[in-house]
């Protein structure tokens, strides 16, 4: 299980064994049941894990409405990051929409290893951009393009795992619609 941890830092930096040594004793292994929040809103978020099975949901809550933002499945990274970084509480809910077992660790462990090595604060680095980027995507995503271009790019990108896993009203809820809109859309695509 931790080498699958190992191994996604490894797409970002080279880790030699002593730099890899010095996060080993804050990993713990963690089980989630599914409805159980790894971040909650409202509350301090100290934590980032490491998805070895199972899946989970990030959201916020506006006027009542929960507002599905993201998707984390197995070998993804998940946190409530911008809590960790400002130490303000959380904005945003991640709850397990399945059973689930995570590596956790805290991020105070992080910023202590980025003062002690130079390719912990490359890996840093190279964490914080990569969310960035996604969420710019997610953002350009929601303001520029309709719901049945949101739902096209879903289907033809990298997201087959969502189509796969998620139930029909948190991929609609995801889209920024409602289930029969998402319901309509999908009629009209397969009917073309």
């Amino acid at each position: 299980m931790i080498q699958n941890l190992r191994n996604q830092i490894a797409q970002f930096v080279q880790l030699s064994d002593d730099e890899w040594e010095m996060l080993v004793p804050f990993l713990e292994i963690r089980t989630i049941k599914k409805n159980q929040l790894f971040a909650e809103i409202g509350k301090l978020s100290s934590e980032i894990g490491f998805v070895i099975d199972g899946s989970f949901r990030h959201y916020y809550i506006k006027d009542g409405e929960e507002k599905t933002t993201y998707f984390y499945f197995e070998n993804h990274f998940v946190s409530a990051y911008i809590s960790c970084i400002t130490k303000q509480p959380s904005k945003l809910a991640i709850e397990a929409l399945t059973d689930a077992t995570l590596i956790v660790f805290p991020y105070s462990a992080m910023t202590q290893l980025f003062e002690k090595s130079l390719t912990w604060q490359k890996f840093g680095r190279l964490i914080a951009e990569y969310l960035a980027i996604g969420l710019e995507d997610r953002m350009v995503g929601l303001l520029m393009l309709s719901p049945e271009d949101r739902y096209l790019e879903l289907i033809s990108g990298n997201k087959s795992k969502i189509i796969e896993r998620i139930p029909q009203h948190l991929i609609a809820n995801y889209l920024g619609i409602t289930p029969v809109s998402l319901s309509r859309i999908r009629k009209r695509i397969l009917s073309q």
